[in-house]
C-alpha cells in the first residue's frame, strides 16, 4: 500500500466487497465514513468492513463509496475492477432519435428574427385622462323610507 493511503477497498472470498482503513486516519472518523457508505464492521475482524447487502448492486455501490471518499480528499486504494477511475463502465450507445437536431433547430429559430417582428413594437405612453373638476355644491342623497319596520 502506498504511504499516505487512508482507505483500501477490495474483494474478499467470504465477506464480498470489503474496506479497511490505515493508521493515517483516526479510527472513529474512518468508522463514521464507512458506515455512511453502507459498510458494516465484520465481527471478529478488527478494522475490516463489509458492504451491507452486496447482492444489491454491490460493485456500483462500492465504486460510489470510493468516489465519495476521494471527493472528500482521502487517498483510496482499490482493486482494478472496483476503481471508478480505472474501470469505467462502457458507454451506452446513443440511439439517434432526432431530439438533438430538433433542439438545435429550435434554438436557431429562437435566436433569429422573424418577419412578424421585423421592427420592434412602438409603445406609446398611456393616454392621460382628465380628472373631472370637484363640484362646488354638496350633492344630495335621497333615501327611500321603508313602510313601518321590518319586512318579512
Amino acid at each position: 500500500m502506498q504511504p499516505g493511503t487512508h482507505f483500501a477497498f477490495g474483494d474478499h472470498a467470504t465477506h464480498g466487497f470489503v474496506a479497511s482503513f490505515t493508521s493515517s486516519i483516526p479510527a472513529h472518523l474512518a468508522h463514521w465514513y464507512l458506515e455512511r457508505e453502507q459498510f458494516e464492521p465484520v465481527p471478529g475482524e478488527l478494522g475490516l468492513y463489509r458492504l451491507s447487502e452486496p447482492e444489491r448492486d454491490g460493485p456500483r455501490r462500492t465504486r460510489q463509496a470510493i468516489h465519495d471518499l476521494r471527493r472528500q480528499g482521502y487517498t483510496v486504494q482499490a482493486d482494478i475492477r472496483l476503481d471508478p477511475s480505472l474501470a469505467a463502465s462502457p458507454r451506452r450507445p446513443v440511439r439517434p432519435n432526432g431530439l438533438q437536431e430538433r433542439r438545435s433547430r429550435l434554438a436557431q429559430a429562437a435566436a433569429g428574427r422573424t418577419a412578424q417582428r421585423a421592427t420592434p413594437p412602438t409603445t406609446s405612453p398611456p393616454s392621460a385622462r382628465a380628472v373631472p373638476p370637484k363640484p362646488t355644491y354638496a350633492p344630495t342623497v335621497h333615501l327611500t323610507a321603508s313602510g313601518g319596520g321590518r319586512s318579512r
